[in-house]
Parts: structure tokens; C-alpha cells; sequence
């Protein structure tokens, strides 16, 4: 299943940063008009655009029918970013993890080892999975068939769908001008569970 998120905008992150510590601070939510006021603007339907945004890209929840009903959801929630994965042909990771946010609303089991690539390439397009997409991986060395995994094969690390054909394992990408790849060698490194798409 893919998960979607949008990371936010600078701008976003001042206003949701603002929510937090407004929240922390006085114990309730602050108003259209007081979000306003830090985004230095008169147009409540700024504040409100901003406000839906952030519900629309899973940080806050909001009950429409109460003037304070904001509820920040706080992204706590961090996996290792460790660099490219192929959707193309294969090409080695780049061993270079920073920490990135997942937020709550993408459920990762307690106790699971988990971890992020950034794709390069379009071999998995029709999938939804697009150049530059983030993909968020479950860390597991064996997979289902019809599972998207992480594998290495003799010609570096890959982003495909885990087949079999005429008794072998196969890697099959998801854009037909892509070949499927019969590796001699197969190592799988994860499973594909959601991702995250910069706009």
C-alpha cells in the first residue's frame, strides 16, 4: 500500500511551530486571527489556507466546529535517510544517513527496523513511485512475491517488484521500457511500505 505524504514548506513549519509552542504554552490552540497576526497578515483566509495545508499533509487535525479546534499531530516519528535507490538499472547506495520525519499518520509497527532511500529513476512509475520520491522501507531479508523490495544483486541495489519466472527470481520494474532483470544473485535488503514526495 502506498502512503503518501507531502513534506511542508518553511513557511508551513513556522506556522505549525507557532501552533506547538502557542498550545504548550497558554493549554489551548490559537485562533485563526492570532495566526494571522504571525503571518503577519490581516486575511484570516491566509491563516485558514495555512491551517488546511497542515491537515491536508497529516500535522494537525481540526474540529471545524470549535473556534480553537486545532490539534497539532507531531511528527516524533524518525527513520535513517541513507542515500539513492535505483528504478532504473541498478546503481550502488549511498551510505550517508541523516535522520528524517515520518509523521504519525504513516504507522510503523513498534519494535521493526525501518529505514529511507531516495529514488532515481522511473521504472516504477506506474506505480506511483516517481523519480526523486522517498520510500520508506521495512528492513527484512526475505519477501513475498509481488512484494516491492530493496535488492542487490550483483550490479548494486534496485527498487523492484520480487517475481518468479521458469523457476527463477526475477525483478520486475513497473514502465515498459524498462527490462525485467534476472539477477544471478539476489539479496533482499527490505520492503517497500509507504513514501514521502517532495513538491
Amino acid at each position: 500500500m502506498t502512503i503518501l505524504v507531502k513534506p511542508i514548506t518553511g513557511r508551513q513549519k513556522e506556522a505549525l511551530d507557532f501552533i506547538n509552542s502557542f498550545i504548550r504554552d497558554k493549554g489551548y490552540a490559537p485562533s485563526l486571527r492570532e495566526l494571522a497576526a504571525l503571518l503577519e497578515t490581516k486575511n484570516l483566509s491566509t491563516a485558514q489556507y495555512f491551517v488546511k495545508e497542515l491537515e491536508k499533509k497529516g500535522y494537525l487535525k481540526r474540529d471545524h466546529y470549535k473556534n480553537r479546534g486545532i490539534t497539532p499531530i507531531s511528527p516524533k516519528q524518525t527513520i535513517p535517510l541513507l542515500g539513492n535507490i535505483a528504478a532504473g538499472e541498478p546503481i550502488e547506495p549511498i551510505e550517508n544517513p541523516e535522520p528524517i520525519e515520518v509523521p504519525q499518520n504513516i504507522k510503523l509497527s513498534a519494535g521493526k527496523s525501518y529505514y529511507a532511500l531516495r529514488v532515481k529513476g522511473d521504472s516504477m512509475m506506474d506505480m506511483g513511485i516517481l523519480d526523486d520520491d522517498i520510500v520508506l522501507i521495512k528492513h527484512q531479508m526475505t519477501a513475498d512475491i509481488g512484494d516491492v523490495v530493496v535488492g542487490i544483486t550483483e550490479k548494486g541495489a534496485t527498487l523492484k517488484i520480487l517475481g518468479r519466472k521458469n523457476g527463477r527470481t526475477i525483478l520486475e520494474p513497473r514502465n515498459p521500457k524498462y527490462d525485467t532483470i534476472i539477477p544471478d544473485q539476489l539479496e533482499v535488503r527490505g520492503v517497500f511500505v509507504g513514501l514521502i514526495r517532495a513538491e
